[in-house]
């Protein structure tokens, strides 16, 4: 049964998937991708540099997006999603949030803190929705508090920046507060972690490590090949580099002259630094070189296009659902 608290911006997608939004990796031509397949496409405000190029590709995915639901009318095209960092560090935030508005961007997610009124405000006034990054209750709250109209729960496993909560126990937890939309991340690569996120009690999955591993993804093919050949076990947990605990393939720290079995901690200011730098500078390299991935990725044996990875992820999420009805 589809959740009655789901916003209609949510309502039409071709598959429960909001991808998510990769630093240095989700670029107009991922985005593009993924809104035409059908699901939520997603980037970083900061991936745009300098702040003024926000503006152009907002009007870049708006219109092909238009002309090509235009061309394509039977097709599910699903709607755009920019990620902005709430934190003070972000001396862009006010002059992103501003350029997104003005394009009328359906879908926020607002990452590390929860947004102020006015953004919500500013967001709610065009008929924009709010969702927010969370790996505890303790954040889960705060961000209903705020107002936010859904939360996405970044479950142990998740790439990149990451909480260590089980996703049982998370979405179990939070779904006894909260009955509106629910999108979980933590190692989602396959059409049979899908349908297990809503047995499980959630509304969308939330995938990012499967889209790097993509014709589209703006990553290099050193990365690529790196999430193609790693399994799980060589996902390292630490916050050596952004100060914030996340997810990083062994081998690209390993490739940095690093011992991944004993990285020091992290700077606290760390990613800090990096926002103020409009995710540029010498700082990036947290991203750019040191490869952030889920523990996914054992599940991810190629590189293809993301049209591809979606009818793949389609017919497994269809089979799973025909072995439950036995």
């Amino acid at each position: 049964m589809i959740n009655p608290n789901i916003p209609a911006v949510l309502q039409d997608l071709r598959l429960p998937i909001i991808s998510a939004p990769m630093f240095t990796v989700s670029y107009p031509e991922l985005v593009l991708a993924q809104c035409k397949a059908g699901i939520v496409g997603s980037f970083p405000a900061l991936n745009a540099r300098p702040p003024e190029l926000l503006d152009e590709w907002l009007a870049q995915i708006t219109f092909e997006l238009k002309e090509y639901q235009g061309k394509c009318p039977s097709q599910k095209v699903g709607p755009l999603a920019v990620n902005q960092i709430v934190h003070i560090s972000n001396t862009r935030l006010e002059q992103d949030m501003s350029t997104c508005v003005k394009h009328k961007v359906p879908i926020y997610i607002t990452s590390l803190r929860a947004p102020v009124k006015e953004i919500i405000d500013a967001v709610h006034g065009y008929g924009g929705i709010v969702l927010h990054d969370v790996i505890s209750i303790r954040h889960a709250e705060k961000a209903l508090e705020a107002g936010v109209d859904g939360l996405i729960l970044v479950a142990t496993g998740a790439g990149g920046h990451a909480g260590n909560l089980s996703p049982f126990a998370l979405v179990g937890e939070v779904r006894a507060i909260y009955q509106g939309p629910i999108i979980l991340s933590g190692a989602i690569s396959t059409g049979d972690a899908v349908l297990a996120s809503l047995a499980m009690g959630a509304d969308f999955a939330y995938i990012g490590t499967r889209f790097i591993a993509s014709q589209e993804a703006h990553a290099s093919e050193q990365y690529k090949d790196a999430i193609v050949a790693a399994r799980a076990a060589d996902i390292v947990y630490t916050d050596h580099f952004t100060g914030i605990h996340g997810n990083y393939i062994k081998q690209g720290i390993l490739n940095a002259g690093l011992d991944p079995n004993s990285l020091p901690e992290g700077d606290p200011q760390a990613f800090a630094k990096l926002s103020q730098a409009g995710g540029g500078g010498s700082s990036a390299k947290a991203w750019r070189d040191i490869w952030g991935a889920g523990q996914g990725v054992g599940l991810i044996a190629d590189v293809p296009s993301v049209a591809q990875i979606v009818d793949r992820i389609e017919r497994e999420f269809n089979a799973a659902k025909q072995r439950l009805l036995g």
